[in-house]
């Protein structure tokens, strides 16, 4: 079965360009339009291409009518991947006993989806006469060809490039079937922030050929994957936009002992930091163990010495567990707090067994409202259900004691600023203890100077000291910044580990308590 184009492909990317612009919206119904695309390619390769919208499916030149084979025709030549596949719940979609009891086999709404090629010429069909039921078994349950198309013709002829079955990670391949209400997935993750490469990330990796490991290890998904399969990303063209897509983090070809075919676990407590300059293959295959959302929500290798910019917006993993920042004791090690699903904290829970044993997943992929049979793909937290389990109201009013300690510090590193900064630093427009490039703190203070309220913007209109200078700004000073930005960019308000939080503000406090006062 043709699959659904979608936002950009790691191959034939010229020929998605223009299936794109037939639909926005994933669905069956565009098979039959697709099935014309995927074999135009040769006749379209061989010219320059023009990038223009069409209004109907493109003729097929010079390839052969698509014909289904089923997967057993992939087994001489893909048997390594074919082996998996077998063991994976796409295979028995359609003989499943719950699918079998619901009525499926027999149902044509649900048969596009379970089988390869349904309603297609040469897919899968089935007849139900005087109570014998018979249907074509080569072509029964989700295969190879649901993904990446008709595949009889490059079966007969592998050498042929016109028949080459088509090889793309667009979320649609798989929104065409997770969609809807029983299974919304796809309108869940499309409104999500996986769901378009971050406009900075995107620029940066354009401009420079440095930056698409660097930032598309975790901003693009076709560089991702290339990496994970140690392939060259700089080969990758007009691919950097491709976001994190399904196939990202699931792996379809196999199955696991992670839930859901996920590439990686969604539990771990080993300390884990990618640094933009670590070898990324090597790194990551020393660390498959690494909850799944830890392998791109972490510190980057962030360190209080550093000058030049704050921590990265991504360092979840490591609050989480509380493995990161200067606390009075010296650099914090392994501070986990009741949201790190460690087994102790279920002494905190209403029943006392009670944790959350999936980390990130427990709050941010809840269970979707009925009808809906699956986990939320938002990555918001949708529901506070599962908070009741320990509070015994709706969480959040740490949020204010964070944002008031933060007002404090605040107030604290201006008070250094004005009156005991080395005077070398004094300059019109800068703000002394910043980084080089802001972090993006901004504020509003009193008649007292006190900072009654604060907001962290993309963009400030002040600079911090240069590199030289920054030399001039005592430890205490940057340990206590670097603090600052730790609480503020996880992001959660102490959520995710409230009590570290606070022992990160109170540390940092006390540093420039002691610059003040020394």
């Amino acid at each position: 079965m043709p699959r659904c184009p979608g936002k950009g492909g790691r191959f034939n990317s010229d020929i998605m360009n223009r299936a794109r612009t037939l639909s926005s919206n994933p669905t069956p119904l565009f098979f039959l339009a697709v099935a014309a695309i995927f074999f135009t390619a040769a006749s379209m390769m061989a010219q320059p291409v023009k990038h223009v919208a069409i209004t109907r499916p493109l003729s097929r030149v010079s390839s052969p009518a698509p014909k289904y084979a089923g997967s057993k025709a992939c087994l001489t030549c893909h048997l390594s991947i074919c082996q998996y596949v077998a063991n994976t719940p796409h295979a028995s979609a359609f003989s499943s006993p719950a699918f079998k009891a619901a009525g499926g086999q027999t149902n044509s709404l649900c048969l596009p989806c379970h089988t390869v090629g349904y309603g297609l010429p040469t897919g899968f069909s089935f007849t139900n006469k005087n109570r014998v039921f018979s249907y074509a078994t080569n072509l029964a349950g989700v295969q190879c060809e649901n993904c990446h198309g008709p595949a009889a013709n490059h079966a007969a002829s592998e050498d042929d490039p016109t028949a080459v079955p088509q090889v793309d990670i667009a979320a649609t391949v798989c929104g065409c079937c997770h969609t809807g209400p029983m299974q919304p997935t796809y309108e869940e993750w499309n409104t999500s922030g996986h769901a378009a490469v971050v406009p900075d990330a995107l620029s940066a990796m354009s401009s420079s050929a440095n930056n698409i490991s660097s930032c598309g290890r975790c901003h693009s998904g076709s560089v991702r994957l290339a990496l994970i399969n140690g392939q060259n990303p700089l080969t990758l063209t007009n691919d950097l936009d491709v976001a994190i897509t399904c196939v990202v983090c699931h792996d379809p070809h196999q199955t696991n002992s992670n839930p859901a075919q996920l590439r990686n676990p969604i539990h771990s407590t080993n300390y884990f930091s990618l640094a933009t300059s670590d070898v990324f293959t090597k790194k990551y295959q020393a660390n498959t163990n690494i909850n799944l959302c830890g392998q791109c929500h972490n510190a980057r290798g962030a360190a209080w010495t550093d000058t030049s910019s704050a921590p990265h917006h991504s360092l979840q993993y490591n609050f989480l567990l509380g493995s990161i920042g200067e606390l009075l004791g010296g650099s914090a090690t392994f501070n986990p707090g009741t949201h790190a699903g460690l087994p102790n904290s279920a002494r905190f829970s209403i029943s006392g067994t009670f944790y959350l044993t999936n980390q990130c997943v427990s709050c941010h992929m809840q269970k979707d409202a009925p009808p809906a049979i699956t986990q939320s793909h938002t990555f918001e937290i949708t529901s506070h259900d599962v908070c009741m389990n320990c509070h015994l109201t709706e969480p959040g009013q740490s949020a204010s004691t964070i944002s008031n300690n933060v007002s404090l510090l605040i107030y604290e590193l201006n008070l250094w600023a004005a009156t005991k900064a080395p005077a070398a630093l004094r300059t019109k427009g800068v703000v002394i203890w910043e980084y080089t490039t802001p972090g993006g703190l901004i504020w509003q203070t009193n008649s007292t100077g006190f900072v009654t309220s604060w907001i962290q913007m993309d963009q400030v209109n002040f600079s911090g000291p240069n590199a030289a200078s920054q030399a001039l700004i005592p430890n205490n000073i940057k340990k206590a910044r670097f603090n600052l930005y730790l609480v503020i960019n996880d992001g959660s308000l102490g959520a995710h580990n409230l009590t570290f939080a606070l022992d990160l503000l109170y540390a940092a406090q006390i540093l420039v308590e002691q610059e003040l006062f020394q």
